[in-house]
């Protein structure tokens, strides 16, 4: 498998950008997962961030949280979720990344997490939680397992905190397209160009757009920023209401446009 860097530069080599969708792991029971993860590499995704339910997710909006509170209905952990993906690795063909929040991975325990995350094909990991200056934690103890440590950087930071956290981030920098909570939006701020420019210029890895993306049209136009995006509520949404042609037309706005990329 390769990495998550990796499967963003093919992609955008070959004329397209990356797609990466956001689930929420055990929405529906953990049964749903392999088939859903399956289903979404077949038509093209990129890479598939995997969410896992948390109790109080400080990051994510209406929709997320409550795709979150089924899959606790459920009885589904940040364990089970790993032992799930454990179950069918050599079936998964694109990196994963799991977004979980800090308390899950240090009651784990930071080795055994990294030796599961190694085990379950998860190449990358997300922990909005974690600010930059207390993620170095994180990077010493599962870079060795060959996981990513992906940095998020808001539109208010200022050009040198941007700096510091496309030089730590691995895999891709995280770039936040709204203020606020995860959650579809209509309209974006109106610098969003300045803000990508200042972070492609700043980072050596793929830039990728989240947060409010919902629509084919705004993958095309968010895409075109950077050299991808990460849609979530939307995602959630249209698995949950068995909706997956709503998840193509998102997938197929990402192929074919025009790669605008520093790398």
């Amino acid at each position: 498998m390769t990495t998550i860097e990796e499967a963003i530069v093919k992609v955008n080599e070959a004329g397209d950008k990356a797609f990466v969708p956001y689930i929420m792991a055990g929405d529906g029971g953990l049964e749903t997962l392999k088939p859903t993860i399956l289903k979404l590499q077949a038509i093209g995704v990129t890479a598939i961030e995997v969410g896992i339910p948390f109790t109080d997710p400080v990051a994510d909006g209406p929709t997320i949280e409550q795709a979150g509170e089924r899959a606790l209905a459920k009885g589904v952990t940040l364990r089970k979720v790993l032992e799930e993906l454990t179950s069918f690795r050599e079936d998964i063909t694109v990196p994963l990344v799991v977004m979980t929040y800090f308390n899950p991975v240090l009651a784990y325990g930071l080795e055994a997490f990294g030796i599961a995350c190694a085990a379950g094909g998860v190449k990358g990991l997300i922990v909005p939680d974690v600010p930059l200056e207390e993620s170095e934690i994180l990077r010493e103890a599962l870079n060795s397992y060959g996981v990513d440590i992906v940095q998020l950087v808001s539109l208010t930071s200022p050009p040198e905190r941007i700096a510091k956290i496309a030089a730590a981030s691995q895999g891709f920098v995280y770039a936040v397209t709204v203020n606020g909570i995860t959650g579809a939006r209509a309209s974006f701020a109106t610098d969003l160009e300045g803000h990508f420019a200042r972070l492609r210029e700043a980072s050596l890895i793929p830039v990728l757009a989240g947060f409010g993306i919902s629509t084919p049209e705004q993958v095309v136009s968010m895409g075109a920023l950077g050299n991808g995006v990460i849609v979530g509520s939307t995602i959630v949404t249209a698995l949950h209401e068995g909706d997956f042609a709503k998840v193509e037309a998102l997938v197929a706005a990402s192929k074919g446009v025009c790669v605008r990329s520093t790398l």
